[in-house]
Protein backbone atom coordinates (compact mmCIF):
# COMPACT_ATOMS: atom_id res chain seq x y z
CA UNK A 1 0.00 0.00 0.00
CA UNK A 2 1.34 3.18 -0.76
CA UNK A 3 0.37 6.31 1.13
CA UNK A 4 0.61 9.92 -0.09
CA UNK A 5 0.73 13.21 1.21
CA UNK A 6 -1.92 16.08 0.29
CA UNK A 7 0.53 18.35 0.16
CA UNK A 8 3.23 18.08 -2.84
CA UNK A 9 6.16 19.14 -1.00
CA UNK A 10 6.32 17.02 1.81
CA UNK A 11 8.27 14.36 1.45
CA UNK A 12 7.28 11.19 1.08
CA UNK A 13 10.26 9.09 3.37
CA UNK A 14 9.99 5.77 4.96
CA UNK A 15 9.59 6.58 8.56
CA UNK A 16 12.80 6.18 10.66
CA UNK A 17 10.77 4.83 14.01
CA UNK A 18 8.50 1.64 13.74
CA UNK A 19 4.71 3.38 14.82
CA UNK A 20 3.25 1.89 18.10
CA UNK A 21 -0.49 0.17 18.05
CA UNK A 22 -2.96 2.97 18.57
CA UNK A 23 -4.14 3.20 21.72
CA UNK A 24 -7.90 3.00 21.81
CA UNK A 25 -9.16 6.91 22.50
CA UNK A 26 -12.73 7.66 23.65
CA UNK A 27 -14.23 9.04 20.48
CA UNK A 28 -11.70 7.42 18.25
CA UNK A 29 -11.64 4.21 16.26
CA UNK A 30 -9.09 2.09 15.52
CA UNK A 31 -11.08 -1.04 14.69
CA UNK A 32 -9.65 -3.15 12.00
CA UNK A 33 -13.38 -2.04 9.94
CA UNK A 34 -12.70 1.26 10.59
CA UNK A 35 -9.10 1.41 9.65
CA UNK A 36 -9.63 -0.65 6.17
CA UNK A 37 -12.41 1.93 5.13
CA UNK A 38 -10.76 5.16 6.45
CA UNK A 39 -8.46 7.06 4.44
CA UNK A 40 -5.00 6.54 5.79
CA UNK A 41 -3.22 9.72 3.75
CA UNK A 42 -3.13 13.15 4.98
CA UNK A 43 -6.69 14.61 4.86
CA UNK A 44 -7.86 15.87 1.85
CA UNK A 45 -9.30 19.22 1.32
CA UNK A 46 -12.94 18.81 2.31
CA UNK A 47 -14.99 22.03 3.50
CA UNK A 48 -14.37 22.39 7.10
CA UNK A 49 -11.74 20.11 7.09
CA UNK A 50 -8.12 21.03 8.19
CA UNK A 51 -5.73 19.96 5.92
CA UNK A 52 -1.99 20.46 5.82
CA UNK A 53 -1.95 22.08 2.58
CA UNK A 54 -4.38 24.84 4.03
CA UNK A 55 -1.67 24.67 6.86
CA UNK A 56 1.25 25.27 4.93
CA UNK A 57 -0.39 28.10 2.84
CA UNK A 58 -1.09 30.27 5.79
CA UNK A 59 1.95 29.86 7.29
CA UNK A 60 4.19 30.27 4.47
CA UNK A 61 2.53 33.88 4.54
CA UNK A 62 5.19 34.65 7.70
CA UNK A 63 7.18 32.01 8.18
CA UNK A 64 10.67 31.49 6.54
CA UNK A 65 11.81 28.31 4.75
CA UNK A 66 13.54 26.53 7.06
CA UNK A 67 10.81 27.08 10.26
CA UNK A 68 8.23 25.64 7.82
CA UNK A 69 10.53 22.71 7.14
CA UNK A 70 10.48 21.85 10.51
CA UNK A 71 6.73 22.07 10.81
CA UNK A 72 6.37 19.56 7.97
CA UNK A 73 8.51 17.03 9.49
CA UNK A 74 6.80 17.71 13.03
CA UNK A 75 3.51 17.02 10.75
CA UNK A 76 5.27 13.76 9.17
CA UNK A 77 5.80 12.36 12.43
CA UNK A 78 2.68 13.33 14.17
CA UNK A 79 0.96 11.57 11.03
CA UNK A 80 2.79 8.84 11.69
CA UNK A 81 2.07 8.05 15.04
CA UNK A 82 -1.70 8.73 14.79
CA UNK A 83 -2.18 6.80 11.04
CA UNK A 84 -5.41 4.58 11.67
CA UNK A 85 -6.73 6.68 14.26
CA UNK A 86 -10.44 7.66 13.46
CA UNK A 87 -12.57 10.27 14.59
CA UNK A 88 -15.92 9.67 14.85
CA UNK A 89 -16.45 11.59 12.68
CA UNK A 90 -15.06 9.32 10.17
CA UNK A 91 -11.56 11.65 9.00
CA UNK A 92 -8.41 10.53 10.16
CA UNK A 93 -7.48 11.78 13.49
CA UNK A 94 -4.34 13.67 12.47
CA UNK A 95 -6.80 16.31 11.24
CA UNK A 96 -7.34 17.14 15.07
CA UNK A 97 -3.68 18.36 15.14
CA UNK A 98 -3.86 20.30 11.90
CA UNK A 99 -7.09 22.48 13.03
CA UNK A 100 -5.02 23.10 16.39
CA UNK A 101 -2.20 24.01 14.25
CA UNK A 102 -3.99 26.33 11.76
CA UNK A 103 -5.60 27.93 15.17
CA UNK A 104 -2.02 28.73 16.41
CA UNK A 105 -1.26 29.99 12.85
CA UNK A 106 -4.06 32.43 12.84
CA UNK A 107 -2.38 33.98 16.00
CA UNK A 108 0.84 33.90 13.67
CA UNK A 109 2.71 31.78 16.68
CA UNK A 110 6.17 31.11 16.04
CA UNK A 111 7.47 27.26 14.42
CA UNK A 112 7.50 25.85 17.74
CA UNK A 113 3.79 26.48 18.86
CA UNK A 114 2.93 25.27 15.63
CA UNK A 115 4.76 21.89 16.02
CA UNK A 116 3.69 21.37 19.62
CA UNK A 117 0.01 22.11 18.36
CA UNK A 118 0.96 19.17 15.47
CA UNK A 119 2.79 17.17 17.80
CA UNK A 120 0.22 17.94 21.20
CA UNK A 121 -1.41 14.05 21.59
CA UNK A 122 1.58 11.91 20.67
CA UNK A 123 2.58 11.78 23.94
CA UNK A 124 -0.48 10.84 25.57
CA UNK A 125 -1.89 8.64 22.51
CA UNK A 126 1.24 6.81 21.35
CA UNK A 127 3.18 6.83 24.48
CA UNK A 128 6.06 8.74 22.62
CA UNK A 129 8.78 10.21 25.15
CA UNK A 130 9.61 13.60 26.03
CA UNK A 131 13.21 12.46 25.25
CA UNK A 132 12.33 11.32 21.77
CA UNK A 133 10.84 14.76 20.91
CA UNK A 134 13.99 16.65 22.38
CA UNK A 135 15.84 14.66 19.94
CA UNK A 136 13.60 15.20 17.06
CA UNK A 137 11.97 18.46 17.63
CA UNK A 138 14.14 20.56 20.24
CA UNK A 139 13.45 20.87 24.49
CA UNK A 140 11.59 23.77 23.59
CA UNK A 141 9.23 21.70 21.61
CA UNK A 142 9.13 18.82 23.68
CA UNK A 143 8.62 21.36 26.80
CA UNK A 144 5.31 22.71 24.87
CA UNK A 145 3.59 19.53 23.57
CA UNK A 146 4.44 17.55 27.68
CA UNK A 147 3.10 21.07 29.04
CA UNK A 148 -0.24 20.38 26.76
CA UNK A 149 -0.51 16.76 28.01
CA UNK A 150 -0.12 17.42 31.41
CA UNK A 151 -3.71 19.65 30.35
CA UNK A 152 -6.17 16.96 30.24
CA UNK A 153 -5.91 15.51 33.68
CA UNK A 154 -7.24 18.29 34.92
CA UNK A 155 -11.00 18.55 35.88
CA UNK A 156 -13.03 22.06 35.88
CA UNK A 157 -16.46 23.23 37.26
CA UNK A 158 -17.32 24.17 33.31
CA UNK A 159 -16.47 24.15 29.78
CA UNK A 160 -15.50 27.74 29.96
CA UNK A 161 -13.37 27.55 32.79
CA UNK A 162 -11.81 24.65 30.99
CA UNK A 163 -11.08 26.84 27.74
CA UNK A 164 -9.83 30.05 29.84
CA UNK A 165 -7.24 27.51 31.89
CA UNK A 166 -6.42 25.67 28.67
CA UNK A 167 -5.38 28.76 27.17
CA UNK A 168 -3.60 30.09 30.02
CA UNK A 169 -1.56 27.11 30.59
CA UNK A 170 -0.90 27.17 26.88
CA UNK A 171 0.32 30.50 27.10
CA UNK A 172 2.34 29.95 30.03
CA UNK A 173 3.66 26.57 28.73
CA UNK A 174 5.13 28.60 25.58
CA UNK A 175 6.74 31.39 28.05
CA UNK A 176 8.32 28.77 30.25
CA UNK A 177 9.61 26.45 26.91
CA UNK A 178 10.96 30.00 25.71
CA UNK A 179 12.88 31.52 28.83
Amino acid sequence: MSLTSADPHISEQPARRARRPAKQQPGVDVSAAAISTSPLAAPTVTTGVATITHLTEKLAEYMNEADLKKVKEAYRFSDEMHLGQVRKSGEPYISHPIAVAEICAEWKLDAQAIMAALLHDVMEDQDVKKEELIERFGAPVAHLVDGLSKLEKIEFQSQIEAQAENFRKMLLAMRTALA
